[in-house]
């Protein structure tokens, strides 16, 4: 789901981070609040055309190709790899307008599991010294009325490729058939789980279990303190990256020149064991799965050989 252009479109005022610093070991919040939803990388176009072909990515996860009209007329074209509670969103050169559609770009979706968490959320996110943009996402279905998709928090409108979110899923969006959403397992419950559909079963993808994405030294400081406030445990590694941990899925941003930002390595739960180990070449891009249960899809640089 694309948001920072959205945001701009939709002409939401906020104050950015900037100066956060992401130096430094920090603990997280007693409870975490925002888990891993979705991330999204744009690749060269021989790379976006051999996922959006592959009969193999068809056996191999729930898989859809499908455009998307969000808030404020923004569309967007995704090929989309979907778990239990977690999904890919790959997309090409040019699949979405404007930045977030260029070469290297990439985005980080974070959500929460309880009605009400994203307000705490950004109460956290004050006390790390950011001041909120709050974005409401709409979809809409096919018949030009907006539906209420999920309410969005983002740290600032200012990135250079890279852009993260927390976000909760409205109830009008689960209300809604067309949302093919599944009841509530608790009360209040907006979580990723109920979201998905449950077709991930009858294929090998389970989950997502890490992802590495290298950004620039500005996108990373205006994100740590959005994982700090979801309840990461963020600690520093070499080159002045970070990794993020917590509710299952390990998120490795490392520092790059723009020129040299992009998805790196996506790492997978599978169903079910396999015996043998499979590869498969995707444009520039290579998956394996197995032997055992785990599948890893790794990125040339800059979605480039």
């Amino acid at each position: 789901m694309i948001i920072v252009l959205a945001v701009a479109l939709a002409g939401a005022i906020g104050g950015g981070v900037g100066t956060a610093q992401a130096e430094g070991n920090r603990a997280s919040y007693d409870r975490q609040l925002l888990f891993y939803n979705h991330s999204f990388g744009v690749f060269d176009r021989e790379t976006a055309d051999a996922i959006e072909h592959s009969a193999y990515l068809r056996e191999f996860a729930n898989f859809q190709v499908r455009t998307t009209t969000g808030s404020g007329g923004q569309v967007w074209t995704g090929r989309y790899l979907m778990g239990r509670e977690t999904y890919l969103e790959l997309l090409g050169i040019g699949d979405v307008p404007g930045q977030d559609g260029t070469l290297g770009a990439a985005g980080l979706g974070l959500s929460v599991e309880h009605a009400g968490d994203l307000a705490t959320v950004k109460e956290r996110l004050t006390d790390e010294g950011v001041t909120p943009v709050d974005f409401l996402q709409t979809k809409d279905f096919g018949d030009g009325v907006p539906v209420p998709w999920f309410d969005a928090v983002l740290t600032t409108e200012e990135y250079d490729g890279f852009d993260a979110w927390g976000m909760e899923y409205r109830p009008e969006y689960f209300a809604d058939p067309r949302s093919n959403t599944e009841p509530p397992s608790f009360p209040g419950d907006v979580g990723r789980e109920r979201y998905l559909p449950d077709d991930y079963r009858t294929h090998l993808m389970r989950d997502v279990t890490s992802v590495r994405i290298a950004i620039t030294a500005g996108d990373l400081a205006d994100t740590v303190p959005l994982l700090r406030a979801g309840g990461f445990t963020v600690r520093t590694v070499t080159g002045g990256g970070v990794v993020a941990e917590g509710g299952g899925t390990t998120i490795r941003l490392d520092v790059a020149s723009r020129a040299q930002a992009g998805y790196q390595q996506v790492d997978m739960s599978l169903n079910r064991p396999v015996k043998d180990r499979h590869v498969e070449r995707i444009g520039n891009s290579t998956l394996t799965v197995g032997p055992g249960s785990r599948a890893v899809w790794t990125f040339a640089k800059n979605g480039t050989s």
